[in-house]
């Protein structure tokens, strides 16, 4: 297993592992200059795919987030895929692309230093239905950018939702919580969840309620607040039905920690982000130092079409067929606010 390091002329650096396509770390700056890792992860590549049960840093698939019952139909042909979160199937099954080690190589780019990584998924591999081939490309710009673009292709009609997973924590130091990350999402309307984390299949307003980040808000300011979604997911877990969805890029986030001063904004194509605050982190998985990552140490910003697609038909697609060609873009770029 491979390491590949992308610096770019702020001496922001960042490595990535083919393990897992995994963002392994990402050294950046706090108001002072001190440059820190602020991403949950391991030291060795090869943890990535033994003791990964969080996700830190993985691309996952075949589809991230959550299918009920792990079935989908498709030309009225039925699919069973594995089941490995109670009775749904998450993020790509028990051996998704998560657990996968990748072809990569750096590869030169106008937008800076890249890695270029693919995984070529075979036919009914976890239940999934076409020969896919996916690559992935890192890329970190002189703009403090850690740049994701995504390339797909398939020999039969499948269905696709590859997700990054880093948990990002800005204060540099996985021992302080997220609960005083200072978030904002641009996205007025949720998709509401049952006890399992499957959406209802309502598109419901955030007005009123603790998941409203229209205006940037502590995460830990109502995450115990009496609202039952919250109690279904032990915080926020949630897919966020983002605004101004044209398949361009466009903000749609931001974290901000006030102590350290970094500031990470997201940008994407995607119509939806799954926000996430580590409400399942429990100590039991030990990171880079031996460190023990405890609950809401770390929070996702995951992009997305929406959990359980394949079974919600007023929901975006997530189909992809033989000819066409899936992208999606992601941006995570990064500075300091004083």
């Amino acid at each position: 297993m491979k390491v590949f390091n992308l610096k770019n002329s702020n001496g922001v650096s960042v490595n990535i592992t083919n393990a897992g396509a995994a963002v392994q770390s990402i050294i950046v700056p706090d108001k002072n200059g001190k440059f820190e890792d602020i991403v949950l992860g391991f030291d060795s590549p090869e943890e990535y795919l033994t003791k990964n049960d969080p996700y830190l840093g993985v691309i996952v698939g075949r589809y991230g987030n959550r299918i009920d019952g792990g079935k989908f139909s498709l030309n009225g042909k039925s699919y069973q895929v594995t089941i490995n979160d109670g009775t749904n199937h998450l993020h790509g099954g028990v051996n998704g692309f998560s657990k996968k080690v990748w072809n990569a190589e750096k590869i030169k780019s106008n937008l800076g230093e890249a890695v270029k990584l693919e995984y070529q998924s075979k036919d009914m591999e976890e239940g999934y239905p076409g020969n896919l081939t996916l690559s992935v490309v890192y890329t970190l710009t002189n703009a403090n950018e850690l740049r994701i673009d995504y390339e797909a292709t398939t020999d039969q009609e499948t269905i696709l939702n590859p997700t990054h997973h880093s948990y990002f924590n800005l204060t540099g130091n996985p021992q302080n919580t997220i609960l005083k990350h200072v978030v904002m999402i641009n996205a007025d309307k949720y998709t509401p969840a049952n006890k399992k984390l499957i959406p209802t299949g309502e598109l419901a307003s955030i007005e009123n309620t603790p998941l409203d980040f229209r205006k940037p808000m502590e995460v830990g300011l109502r995450i115990e607040d009496e609202n039952e979604q919250l109690k279904f997911a032990g915080g926020y877990d949630f897919n966020w039905i983002l605004n101004d969805f044209t398949g361009s890029v466009r903000k749609v986030a931001s974290a901000f920690d006030r102590t350290s001063g970094r500031f990470m904004e997201v940008f994407t194509d995607q119509p939806g982000i799954q926000f996430y605050s580590g409400n399942f982190l429990n100590g039991t998985v030990k990171g880079k130092g031996g460190i023990a990552y405890n609950r809401r140490c770390g929070l996702c910003f995951e992009a997305q079409h929406f959990p359980n697609s394949p079974n919600e038909k007023s929901f975006p697609t997530t189909v992809l067929k033989p000819g066409e060609v899936y992208r999606q873009t992601t941006i995570y770029k990064f500075s300091v606010l004083s």
